[in-house]
């Protein structure tokens, strides 16, 4: 397969054997059919990162005039190991702009938020982090209570930037495993760049560390870069592609590993920040951004009607 789109940008064409897709993400592909006409082909989708007792599911490509269901005579691909990292690696690092629709990133960053990806118990249950903070959902939506200046519904404190990566081991299940939880939100510059840095590490079962799709709501963003083991704040962002990085709206944080990311703030609005393996979301894995909220317009009485917003909903 001939790679050529990701998230509806244009990328510099490569081909993949095994196209890995992650949760939230899209591409567009090119396959050629220049194969023997007179049989059918396999295709097959397999679960990675976890690994799965689900059989792979299968398709039939199909060469005219041979019947649709007419069973290829090779045996179905296996597919990719579920816990062979290098090769999801290596897909995320190839995507890269098209030459012809590059949109340059901001050179420099106005602000620098670490996101350490954890596991963890909360009062006994498990949950999902940033920096050993796990969110949950207010009652009443940000963008009303931000207009309405219904700031006692979330809590003001706002979530931190970093987590202590001089001493946190990423690489072995923490000591303690316990987390806090905040509805708190970020509150950005309107028009700012922000680079987000999201940090893999070892979740609460020995020796293992899971892939995160993030997605970013209201924004695409630069991809600047991916590494394995701890991020250097000082080191790897010398290495940035600043000459051609994709831009998404969604992206892996593989095994161990970090994956870097820049974008403007520049859309007025509450915006989500999460992992899209939904019950990791609902669990805690998630941040919520506020820029420009002065820029939104009055807000139509049709979307009132949850936690204190109630008081404003007009039949």
């Amino acid at each position: 397969m001939t790679v050529v789109e990701a998230d509806g940008h244009y990328v510099e064409p490569f081909v993949v054997k095994n196209l890995f897709i992650y949760s939230g993400e899209t591409y567009s592909v090119l396959i050629k059919a220049d194969q023997d006409p007179t049989r059918n082909y396999w295709a097959s989708t397999k679960i990675v990162s976890r690994n799965s007792t689900t059989p792979n599911g299968l398709g039939i490509f199909n060469y005219y005039p041979n019947h649709p269901r007419r069973y290829p005579p090779s045996v179905p691909p296996s597919g990719p190991r579920w816990d062979d990292v290098a090769p999801r690696m290596a897909q995320s690092v190839a995507i890269k702009s098209h030459k012809d629709f590059i949109h340059a990133p901001p050179l420099t960053s106005d602000r620098v938020i670490v996101m350490l990806n954890t596991q963890n118990r909360v009062n006994g249950y498990v949950r999902w982090s940033v920096n050993n903070v796990s969110f949950n959902m207010p009652h009443t939506p940000y963008l009303i209570a931000l207009k309405h200046n219904l700031l006692h519904t979330f809590e003001q404190t706002p979530p931190p930037d970093n987590y202590d990566h001089k001493n946190y081991d990423i690489f072995n299940i923490a000591p303690n495993v316990n987390a806090t939880t905040s509805n708190s939100i970020y509150r950005l510059k309107f028009n700012t760049t922000v680079d987000i840095i999201l940090q893999n590490a070892n979740t609460m079962n020995l020796n293992n560390s899971e892939t995160h799709p993030w997605h970013l709501h209201g924004h695409d963003f630069w991809v600047m870069g991916y590494g394995n083991g701890k991020f250097n704040q000082s080191i790897d962002p010398k290495n940035y592609n600043f000459v051609n990085p994709i831009m998404k709206n969604t992206i892996p944080v593989h095994p161990y590993g970090w994956t870097a990311l820049r974008f403007r703030a520049d859309n007025p609005g509450v915006w989500a920040f999460h992992c899209h393996i939904e019950s990791h979301f609902f669990m805690g894995m998630g941040v919520v951004f506020e820029e420009g909220i002065e820029k939104v317009g009055k807000l139509p009485t049709s979307i009132m009607g949850c936690g204190e917003s109630k008081r404003f909903l007009r039949p």
